[in-house]
Formats: C-alpha cells, sequence, structure tokens
C-alpha cells in the first residue's frame, strides 16, 4: 500500500514533520508568537480558536499561512472565558461560557448545537479569509467519544479537510477504531501523532522526539506566546508557552538537530490538497 509520505512525493521512509502552533487566536500574546513562529521559526501550520476574543485580530494579521481550525468547545481558564458563536444554551455553563472541562461537555452538549456550532466555527474562519487547512480538536473533545468523534468526521468531510488524529496506539484506550474510521470517508491525517506531557511546554518532548522520529508523516504541537502582562494575567502555565515561542522561534540549535536528522518539515496544506485530489 502506497505510504502517506509517498502520495506526498518523498520516499517511503521519509520522516516529515508538521510543527502546530495550537491556540492562534486565544490572546494578542498567542497570535505575535504563533505568525512569528509560522514566518520566521520552524513552525509549518497553527490553529485558530474561533470564539476566542482575539481571533478577529489574528484574522487581521493573516497572509496566506498554514491555518486550521481548532474547534472549540471548551474555556478552561477559570477567570478568562468565551463561548459559543451561536449562543447554543447546551454549550454554555453558569458563566456563560463553554464549560472548563471536557467532561462537561460530554454530560450537558446537544449534538445538534455541537454540530451547528463547529459548523458556524469554520463557515467564519473561512469569511473572514482563512484559507483553512485542516481541523482539530481543543483538549481532545470531539476524538474521545465515538457521538463527538462522529461529528469531527462528518465536518472533515463536509469541507475536505484533513483532520488530527491521536496515535493508533491510543484506539484501545480510548475504545473504537477512529483512525480506520476516517480512513473509509477518505480523510486524511498523520501517521503519528506526539502528546506532549501535560499539554503545554514542548521543548523536551521535540528534543526527545527529533531523533525517535519513525518514517511517516509526524504532528508534534506547541502553544507559542510572548511574555505580556495580558499572557500573565490568563495563563497559569504562560512560562511554557513562553518558552515554546523562544523553542521555535530563536532556538536555532533545535533546527540544526531537526537538519542533521534528516527531517523535512511539511504542513497540512499539502495533505489538504492531496485528499481533495483523491475525492
Amino acid at each position: 500500500m502506497t505510504t502517506l509520505a509517498e502520495r506526498l512525493g518523498h520516499p517511503a521512509d521519509a520522516r516529515l514533520l508538521i510543527v502546530n502552533c495550537d491556540d492562534l487566536g486565544s490572546s494578542h500574546a498567542a497570535n505575535v508568537a504563533c505568525y512569528e513562529a509560522l514566518r520566521e521559526g520552524i513552525a509549518t501550520s497553527a490553529t485558530l480558536m474561533v470564539p476566542c476574543p482575539w481571533a478577529r485580530e489574528a484574522a487581521a494579521r493573516y497572509r496566506g499561512e498554514d491555518v486550521g481550525v481548532h474547534l472549540t468547545l471548551n474555556a478552561e481558564y477559570d477567570l478568562y472565558r468565551w463561548g459559543p458563536i451561536t449562543h447554543a444554551p447546551s454549550l454554555v455553563d453558569g458563566d456563560g461560557g463553554f464549560p472548563r472541562t471536557v467532561q462537561e461537555v460530554w454530560d450537558h452538549a446537544d449534538l445538534d448545537e455541537v454540530r451547528r456550532e463547529l459548523r458556524t466555527q469554520i463557515e467564519r474562519a473561512i469569511l473572514w479569509g482563512f484559507d483553512v487547512s485542516h481541523l482539530d480538536s481543543h483538549m481532545g473533545t470531539l476524538q474521545l467519544r465515538p457521538e463527538f468523534f462522529d461529528v469531527y468526521l462528518d465536518l472533515a468531510v463536509e469541507f475536505g479537510l484533513p483532520v488530527r488524529l491521536s496515535g493508533a496506539s491510543s484506539e484501545r484506550s480510548i475504545g473504537f477504531p477512529f483512525r480506520q474510521l476516517a480512513a473509509d470517508e477518505g480523510v486524511l491525517f498523520p501517521d503519528h501523532f506526539v502528546y506532549v506531557t501535560g499539554g503545554v511546554g514542548s521543548r523536551r518532548t521535540f528534543e526527545r522526539t527529533i531523533f525517535e522520529l519513525r518514517p511517516g508523516v509526524t504532528e508534534l504541537y506547541a502553544h507559542p506566546a510572548i511574555d505580556s502582562d495580558e499572557l500573565r494575567a490568563l495563563a497559569p502555565d504562560w512560562a511554557n508557552r513562553v518558552d515554546d515561542h523562544d523553542l521555535l522561534v530563536r532556538d536555532r540549535e533545535f533546527r540544526a538537530l531537526a537538519e542533521r536528522a534528516g527531517v523535512v518539515f511539511v504542513g497540512y496544506r499539502e495533505i489538504r490538497d492531496l485528499q481533495r485530489a483523491g475525492a
């Protein structure tokens, strides 16, 4: 069977790497850092949180970079809140914003309202001028329950977009064959996904992973943000986000390590175009 790397025009044993910046639009600090990482650093892709207060400003900064939609049903911070752009009642908590935890979404969300909200997030990104390259799920909310994954997959098919998926080894613990379901629908996804322990702060994961990359397409992700009063006020993990920015933009040693390891940097747009050509 032809591998994804071969379909993208590379040898079967090529080690291709997507470096994605999560949480574009979540703050001004994230917007500045994500675009710096894409334009001056090693990032090859980013994902936009459409419902967040700074998403429109992220759109104003856009110059055609590889940006997908970080489908959002959670607002995890205690004091910094955002909510559904469709004002769906089952998608808000007592503060009027999205629930803070994944379990709260699963317990209370109406699936029709979920579908309408997420479709609207994608459509709004397109309306703002983004050439949307892929979909992923903030906090993994859509990837870990079959009924929510169905919405995720349906939207990928509807808009002709590849998706972020957990690795094959996680299918047993999650409990359903999500990778095969996506493949059956012609939806593409990277071969490997590297989870960052703790979610935010990617340096150690990047350094450990770079020489352990398997053949195929691997996705690594970070949450870059510049240091600012705004960031320190909203994000308890602000220091890790600032370090992610430094890693992606200023750390020339990491770029050199990747080059010595024979890593080829790619984005999601190539995968999207391949998926659409196949359709």
